[in-house]
């Protein structure tokens, strides 16, 4: 479980209060930031439940502050400026078990620019695509001092394929791309297998190597070391 999925469940789960839920709805609802005394007004509850409410939102990462007075009114003599309330500039999202469709979304567009850019076949720029993504994936990971296997899986279970060691491998109990791999299996996982690579390429992960193998419920790749594919 990371960091960033108990803090996406920890914001939705915000939400299933009645008055925090119609707080946020009439904030997102809005041209401009809204402040505490149209929101209480606009949603019909008390000036210090708004305040509360609002700035739980705050905290919970759905709502951002900004500071801003009035029109027409500024320099000295002004008054303090209003406290504003606007959607946060962040995406939301739990899916259980994880899925990560934006990310083959990436992929995939990523592979159509660099067909029509470099004029290269599809699948090929496909493949590009997917282990440049990977190697940026790993990329991002921390592995100072770490064993690469323990930087990869990390990396892995950031992105939803939830891996798991097994007798000298690391297998995937989950595939992100589920329901695509289920109507296109072969492209997505090629997708997979590439994106995997990418990242074992930039983690340096030399004693390890990505393979497919389809199995039920589980993701179509299986990371081994390079002695077990022999």
């Amino acid at each position: 479980m990371t960091d960033d999925f108990v803090a996406d469940v920890t914001s939705v789960a915000a939400l299933s209060e009645p008055v925090r839920r119609r707080l946020y709805r009439y904030v997102v609802s809005r041209d401009a930031p809204v402040s505490r005394d149209d929101a209480a007004a606009g949603t019909g509850v008390a000036h210090h439940v708004a305040k509360f409410n609002l700035d739980r939102l705050v905290a919970d990462g759905l709502l951002e502050v900004q500071y801003s007075r009035p029109p027409g009114r500024g320099g000295p003599g002004a008054g303090r400026p209003a406290k504003l309330y606007r959607r946060a500039n962040r995406d939301i999202a739990v899916s259980l078990p994880g899925r990560r469709y934006h990310l083959a979304g990436q992929v995939m567009a990523e592979a159509i620019t660099i067909a029509g850019r470099e004029r290269v076949p599809l699948a090929e720029a496909l493949t590009e695509a997917a282990r440049t993504t990977g190697r940026r994936l790993g990329e991002a990971a921390d592995g100072a001092e770490r064993p690469a296997a323990e930087v990869v899986t990390d990396v892995l279970e950031r992105h939803g394929y939830e891996p798991r060691p097994a007798d000298h491998e690391i297998v995937l109990a989950n595939c992100p791309f589920h329901s695509l791999a289920a109507e296109y299996t072969e492209l997505v996982c090629g997708i997979n297998l590439d994106l995997i690579g990418g990242v074992l390429d930039a983690v340096e992960a030399g004693g390890l190597c990505a393979r497919l193998d389809p199995a039920p419920g589980r993701c179509c790749v299986t990371i081994a070391t390079e002695r077990d594919l022999v």
